[in-house]
């Protein structure tokens, strides 16, 4: 019994418990009907803020690591014990500083050997072109005479030749000059010719003038007088016959004598030519002779090929003696490691007296005076950027520092898991507060507009037809405005088309705002407030006590279910 009055009695005060809630809420509820009831019958109280003319700056944000843009694995090409090591972690470096160095001692007997064995080779070279130098003076000089040879031979081949035109050229003149003779010959022929005619026709004319005469002297009609006239007259025609006659044979007598000349002067131009070009054909076969001899002395110089093979042979000994002397000397510098750049030792792998071998690190050394910042980005971003774009970078290690960097590098080709662009940027490191695989904050502007007419972001809202603010008139009505949105930030949206600036945009309502209502901004007496819903009764602030679930803007809401006002960065 008393059991079951213990189970009983606390039944009955969590029974009572409960229903006291019950009643509690249901009183609650009744006075947040009441109140929603008094708030419909009055104008909704929204806070406005005006359009203004802004910069925005859309930006991407990427986290990187620091690189060393050169960092180098110090190691031996020979190997050897370890000699001289003084570099630590941390010891600025400069380059073509020694760092290292490797026991030398067989190396330096190997470069003693080589340029021994240079020496000898070098001697014996020297001794077969010492024995060379006589015989290659008598060849040169046998040379020297039979170029000497050819040259006088060509110069009697030149006379000759000169010789044979001048001759040939005078006889020829000599035939010219006797075809001249010739042709005077037969004009003066010509002439005797015209003066036998013109002397015969005179001696006819005073034959038969005579013999008229004669009849008339027999018949007594004249003088003898003019008989004996007559007579004298033939006798002097007759004579002009004969002188004509005379000059006749004189000519013909000349061309024979000029004929004969000329026919004498072209066989003596004949004679000359045959005489000519004998001496001219034996001038070019001394020369050809002295060709000869001085081919064949030309090629006494190489009389004796296998002497001069091995004088070639004693050559390449020399340089293949002088090649090896090089290669010890590159293997004795080999022992010697130098920095080859300016910058810290970041890791050291051994200490003197260890045995480096080929190619096994005994020192990390980094260049740290500038430093790369490497981080990956999507293609839409990547096709913004440029080499020199600058970056903001920050870092957790240096929460108060900010630095600018410039992008030096932007890889072409995206990595094909995360189908990212890797980036890199440099910053200067004259401080020395950057270390490689610092974490870093990049910060990159992709696009900006220049005071344009701007919004905060949840006074932007979306519906069927697209993007819209509200806006309140000198009247206290509230208006829906269609616009066009452009980029945006973390707090503004800049609005390219539908609104001007100063126009005042609500963004934040205690109760949806229907267009052509009458709506109570934060300048009305009782708000209190900064025009914006932050502070004062009715501010309308998300999560404020005693809102109740209702007094979240259409803008809040759209931004906590991902609409336009979170994804406006993307636009």
């Amino acid at each position: 019994m008393k059991r079951l009055v213990g189970i009983l009695i606390p039944m009955v005060i969590l029974g009572a418990l409960i229903s006291w809630r019950l009643l509690e809420k249901r009183a609650e509820r009744a006075d947040l009907e009441q109140q929603r009831g008094a708030r419909s019958g009055s104008a909704p109280r929204v806070a406005v803020t005006p359009a203004e003319l802004r910069d925005i700056r859309a930006t991407f944000k990427a986290t990187g690591t620091l690189e060393a843009p050169s960092k180098v694995k110090l190691s031996p090409r020979v190997s050897g014990r370890i000699t001289f090591l003084q570099a630590r972690e941390g010891d600025r470096v400069g380059r073509d500083e020694v760092l290292v160095r490797i026991d030398s001692s067989e190396v330096e007997a190997q470069v003693r050997q080589q340029q021994a064995g240079l020496a000898e080779a070098q001697s014996r070279l020297a001794q077969a072109l010492i024995s060379r130098g006589p015989t290659e003076a008598g060849i040169s000089t046998q040379i020297r005479q039979q170029q000497a040879a050819v040259e006088s031979a060509r110069a009697d081949l030149a006379e000759a030749s000169a010789n044979l035109e001048h001759e040939v050229a005078a006889a020829q003149a000599s035939v010219v000059e006797m075809q001249g003779r010739v042709d005077s010959a037969h004009a003066s022929i010509d002439n005797a010719h015209a003066a036998i005619a013109s002397a015969g026709a005179d001696l006819a004319n005073a034959s038969i003038k005579r013999d008229r005469i004669l009849e008339l002297y027999e018949q007594g009609f004249i003088a003898a007088q003019d008989v004996d006239d007559a007579k004298a007259t033939v006798a002097v025609a007759q004579a002009r016959v004969d002188a004509a006659q005379g000059q006749l044979r004189s000519a013909e007598a000349s061309r024979d004598s000029a004929r004969a000349q000329q026919q004498a002067a072209q066989e003596q131009v004949e004679i000359t030519r045959t005489r000519g070009d004998a001496d001219v054909e034996a001038a070019r076969q001394r020369l050809v002779q002295a060709n000869a001899a001085l081919d064949f002395a030309r090629a006494n110089t190489a009389s004796s090929p296998a002497y001069e093979q091995g004088i070639g042979a004693l050559k390449a000994g020399v340089a293949a003696a002088r090649a090896a002397v090089a290669a010890a000397e590159a293997r004795r510098a080999d022992t010697v490691l130098t920095s080859p750049l300016d910058g810290q030792v970041t890791g050291r792998y051994a200490d003197p007296g260890d045995v480096a071998g080929t190619g096994q690190p005994i020192l990390d050394i980094e260049f740290f005076r500038q430093i790369w910042v490497s981080f990956a980005v999507p293609d839409d971003v990547c096709s913004c950027l440029h080499i020199g774009h600058e970056a903001e970078v920050r870092f957790d290690a240096l929460p108060e520092r900010e630095f600018t960097a410039s992008i030096v590098q932007i890889n072409p080709a995206a990595d094909p898991q995360t189908r990212q662009f890797t980036v890199r940027a440099v910053l200067s490191n004259d401080e020395d507060l950057l270390r490689p695989g610092m974490f870093a904050h990049v910060t990159l502007v992709t696009e900006q507009l220049t005071q344009v007419v701007a919004v905060p972001r949840e006074a932007v809202q979306q519906d069927e037809a697209g993007d819209y603010v509200t806006i309140v008139d000198d009247q206290d009505q509230a208006q829906r405005r269609a616009v066009v949105l452009g980029l945006s930030d973390a707090q503004y949206m800049s609005v390219l088309e539908g609104l001007e600036a100063g126009e005042a945009v609500v963004t934040v309502a205690a109760t949806p705002v229907e267009p052509g209502q009458t709506v109570r901004t934060g300048d009305d007496e009782g708000g209190g407030g900064d025009g914006r819903g932050n502070d004062g009764p009715g501010g309308g602030r998300r999560g404020a006590p005693g809102d109740g679930p209702d007094t979240a803007s259409p803008a809040e809401g759209a931004r906590a279910e991902g609409g336009p006002a979170a994804g406006a960065q993307a636009r």
